[in-house]
């Protein structure tokens, strides 16, 4: 696959997503439709270093195509990095950022024919949110759809409205928040004992991971002990 150009890309709109999340639109100047596949992911280099490679980091693209020149990132503060750090310092709208991308293959199968369980910490929700938006604007023919989201507390709940409004909306979706250091009236603990549940008739299934390696080290092995094949796995890995 070639590599994709740079182009300016100029944050247009800022919102604070979480205490410590801030959700980026950012808009091309150069192109008139962005197009891209949603689970794919885009560079950003930032002035933070003499070496362009140590100047680059990568996002998840959180919203679906949508026809435009605009896209969403999701992103949380990382105090040890010189990057978020000084996103979160200096980017205000009107900032202009250099941007390469769409890229990646962590993407949706041409044809949904069985179960798909997004399973996710953190920012990792990201993709899914592209995805789980994308299949519900073109109205694509799916079975059931779990978006499983661990995190810490109920202020770390990233989209939460929004998915839970699309629980309402898309046949068949499933979004299933956990909390595994607050109380509420949720799910509590971690993401493994959701799929497992989920999984106990070992229906036919493909796996979308995304977030932090401990989990996916983790999701992988519990998911091969139940009898999928590693075939079945996919993995977007954060940090």
């Amino acid at each position: 696959m070639a590599l994709q150009p740079w182009r300016t890309g100029t944050i247009i709109r800022i919102v604070d997503e979480t205490p410590n999340t801030k959700r980026y639109w950012i808009q091309l100047a150069e192109i008139d439709v962005f197009d891209f596949k949603p689970g794919q992911f885009v560079q950003l280099e930032f002035p933070i270093h003499e070496q362009q490679s140590k100047r680059l980091r990568s996002y998840s693209i959180a919203s679906p195509p949508d026809g435009t020149n605009v896209f969403e990132l999701l992103i949380v503060l990382n105090e040890q990095g010189a990057g978020t750090t000084w996103l979160f310092a200096n980017a205000v709208v009107g900032t202009q950022i250099p941007v390469r991308g769409a890229m990646g293959v962590f993407t949706l199968p041409e044809k949904i024919e069985k179960d798909i369980f997004f399973i996710c910490t953190g920012t990792g929700i990201a993709p899914f949110r592209s995805m789980s938006q994308y299949i519900k604007m073109h109205n694509i023919e799916h079975k059931n759809i779990y978006l499983l989201f661990g995190t810490r507390k109920k202020t770390d709940l990233l989209y939460f409205d929004e998915l839970a409004q699309l629980q309402e909306e898309l046949p068949s979706f499933h979004y299933i928040p956990t909390l595994s250091r607050e109380e509420w009236d949720g799910r509590k603990g971690y993401v493994h004992p959701i799929y497992e549940e989920l999984c106990a008739s070992k229906q036919e299934a493909s796996f979308f991971l995304c977030g932090w390696k401990a989990m996916i080290d983790e999701t992988k092995k519990r998911i091969m002990e139940m009898g999928y094949d590693r075939k079945t796995i996919h993995q977007e890995l954060y940090g």
